[in-house]
């Protein structure tokens, strides 16, 4: 785990501005700065970046967050590759926890170089093959497709490699997956008379290969083992080609095979990836996820297809949220996404695409068609089977609605599905409403004081938090800023002397409080910084807030009065707390 005192100095350190302009250009608008939304396809700009917060928000999809979360976002790094990455740019030394994972790439480093070098070797040999080139130009590929991939080629021979590497029995080799030693100690290439699909990591580097084979042959593909350099269950086949359009498009197309990537690319379709022949993972999600709000999974309709479509929708239920989806769309017919798109053109897929099932109907569906509910025994299979997905999922509104669903088929309540599928019932009512930045009419006490907080969070040390006791969202949100401020974990305030919205959001990531401090900060962006009606404000919620107490208190003193009497010492503190509501009614009258 990264240090919280290394992440404040690190957000100290780096200016959001600079961080989004190497990706985004950015124009003046008044205190903030503003472009259209690289997350999603706009044509006038609501994207907003705010230098004095530390904090950017779009007030179209909604993609806020600090400059960590900027570059996860649009570079789809991991927590620590990005942390590590602004450190660098802001020139800091980094903690053990991240020198260690440096170890670790420089102890891949060597692994890296090899496969760069097999890479250029494989995009050589395909120049120098008229059979392979006639494959791809049969499979509809041009030149520039096949170099925008990087395809290549494996030559028919043993050992092919050794042109490459003087050393040919290197222990890297293996390490890396592009030889097999024999269990008769004999070497050769894994690879051999196959189209070569490099598979690249987030910053460009091959890190495996896939293969296919260019006649009748088992395995149609063949994939890298594990190695240092790559685990199938994190990796995406693709997705360094796919990202800008997947940010354009607003959404993300999974198919099954290399050849459906690039044959999807030539026809103008370019937001696509493939899983690496195994099924798709929760870490495959994660990162699609933090580039798009909608994933379309797209499997052959066949048995392996129905099977594949139906463990990504398991794995997609504890992985979605209520504002992300994830759709199915199954293949008619014997031809896959490559061949139907040949046949029948970009649009005719995008229509496709267009009308995938959704997850929740999809998962409905199958349990009809498995249970067949149309009996009492079916209806308790149906409910039985219908329990550890129900549970799994994670979107909470969501949820609801497939309970409800459920409960339509089963005929039963809603209420009795959750017992039966010993599910806690959900209070949706005090979940933070939609992502806006538009104010609500009428704003409670706690709210108010939490936007100002944000504005100021040293004023979170004036809070009178046995005054908060509440479990609204608000309210919950100011006891855990508090918290952390009286732990020492957070600053009230950077040494820049601006407003750390940016570093509250980063400690709070992925906690409960995350969404609520969003919504809130996103918020201030429209508004200015008037130092003098803030402390107003703030001063006048305080008294607002002591004086509710104050009516509380009396009110549950006098009902026990009425009701049993009270004892001397209640009745002191009965006359204490009139006393001071008549001073702060006297102050008030005097304000006026």
């Amino acid at each position: 785990m990264i240090p919280e005192a290394f992440i404040q100095e690190l957000l100290a350190r780096v200016d959001i501005v600079d961080v989004i302009e190497r990706h985004v250009p950015l124009r003046k608008a008044g205190a903030n700065f503003s472009a259209c939304c690289p997350f999603h396809s706009e044509k006038s700009p609501s994207f907003t970046v705010s230098p004095s917060k530390q904090f950017y928000h779009c007030f179209g999809c909604g993609a806020h967050g600090s400059a960590i979360g900027f570059v996860m976002q649009y570079s789809g790094l991991g927590f620590v590759e990005t942390v590590e990455e602004l450190a660098g740019i802001a020139g800091l030394q980094v903690p053990k926890q991240i020198a260690a994972h440096r170890e670790d790439i420089a102890k891949k480093a060597p692994l890296t170089e090899f496969m760069s070098q097999a890479a250029k070797f494989y995009r050589e040999q395909l120049k120098a093959s008229p059979r392979a080139i006639n494959y791809l130009k049969h499979r509809g590929l041009s030149g520039e497709i096949a170099a925008r991939f990087g395809l290549g080629y494996a030559p028919d021979a043993w050992q092919s490699l050794d042109r490459v590497f003087p050393d040919y029995k290197a222990a890297e080799l293996t390490e890396c997956g592009l030889v097999i030693d024999s269990e008769q100690g004999r070497r050769y290439d894994r690879f051999r008379d196959r189209i070569m699909f490099p598979i690249l990591d987030q910053r460009g580097n091959v890190i495996g290969f896939g293969g296919r084979v260019l006649d009748a042959g088992e395995p149609k593909y063949l994939n890298s083992p594990e190695t240092p350099l790559f685990e199938k269950g994190r990796e995406l086949y693709g997705l360094p080609q796919a990202r800008k359009a997947i940010h354009d498009v607003g959404s993300v197309i999974v198919v099954e095979g290399y050849m459906d990537v690039v044959g999807l690319a030539q026809a103008g379709v370019e937001n696509v990836v493939a899983s690496l022949g195994t099924a798709t993972t929760g870490m495959h999600l994660q990162k699609l996820f933090r580039l798009t709000d909608r994933v379309v999974f797209c499997f052959d309709r066949d048995v392996a297809g129905d099977k594949a479509a139906w463990r990504a929708m398991e794995t997609s239920l504890d992985q979605l949220a209520d504002n992300k989806s994830v759709e199915i769309l199954q293949m008619e017919g014997d031809q896959d996404p490559d061949e139907y798109i040949r046949e029948h053109g970009k649009e005719a897929f995008l229509k496709y695409a267009r009308n995938a099932t959704r997850l929740s109907e999809f998962m409905v569906r199958a349990l009809e068609r498995q249970t067949q509910p149309s009996s009492a025994e079916g209806r308790a299979q149906l409910i039985h089977a219908a329990k550890p997905l129900l549970q799994r999922v994670t979107a909470p509104v969501l949820r609801v609605q497939l309970t409800k669903a459920i409960a339509a088929i089963a005929k039963l309540s809603q209420e009795e599905v959750e017992a039966a599928c010993s599910l806690k019932p959900l209070h949706l009512g005090r979940r933070p409403p939609p992502r806006s930045a538009q104010r609500p009419a009428a704003r409670s006490i706690e709210h108010r004081l939490l936007e100002n907080i944000l504005h100021r969070p040293e004023r979170v040390a004036r809070l009178p938090l046995e005054l908060i006791t509440g479990d609204s969202r608000e309210e919950e949100a100011l006891r855990a800023i508090a918290e952390a401020v009286d732990h020492g974990i957070l600053p009230v305030q950077l040494s820049s002397g601006s407003t750390p919205i940016g570093l509250l959001l980063e400690h709070f990531r992925g906690t409960e409080h995350e969404q609520t401090l969003s919504q809130f900060a996103s918020m201030l962006l429209t508004e200015d910084d008037n130092e003098e009606a803030l402390e107003e404000e703030f001063t006048d919620a305080l008294e607002r807030l002591r004086h509710g107490g104050l009516t509380l208190a009396i009110s549950a003193l006098s009902a026990k009065e009425r009701s049993g009497g009270l004892s001397a010492e209640e009745r002191r503190q009965l006359a204490t707390l009139l006393a001071q509501k008549t001073a702060f009614a006297a102050k008030g009258r005097q304000d006026v």
